[in-house]
């Protein structure tokens, strides 16, 4: 059975991203998911599993702004980056897609992990 996951690594310190929003969306859809990381970075359950993991493009997109926003109350120290999307194509539903973002205020790091 397939399934989708992701984690988040803050490249500002070095450790997992804790408590950031992902909201993940089939193309053209609303929301399916909306959830956020735990204190590993990670989300407790796959995104999709079983029957949900279907054929299609599909977006996430991780809230990086409010995450970092949270981190420092300094409002002229804002992150330049406020909500990374990724679009990405599930071909194979039986397969793991494992999606992880190395993040920092002003840029990241994306791709298909296993």
């Amino acid at each position: 059975m397939g399934k989708l996951t992701t984690h988040i690594l803050d490249l500002t310190c070095g450790k997992p991203a804790a408590n950031v929003k992902i909201e993940l969306k089939r193309l053209g859809e609303s929301i399916m998911k909306e959830i956020y990381t735990n204190k590993d970075g990670k989300v407790d359950i796959p995104l999709l599993a079983a029957e949900e993991l279907v054929f299609g493009e599909y977006v996430m997109e991780f809230h990086a702004g409010d995450y970092f926003a949270s981190k420092n109350t300094n409002a002229a120290d804002q992150p330049f980056l406020t909500i990374v999307t990724v679009r990405f194509h599930i071909a194979d539903p039986d397969a793991h897609y494992h999606i992880p973002l190395l993040l920092s205020p002003f840029g990241y790091q994306v791709y298909r992990g296993s």
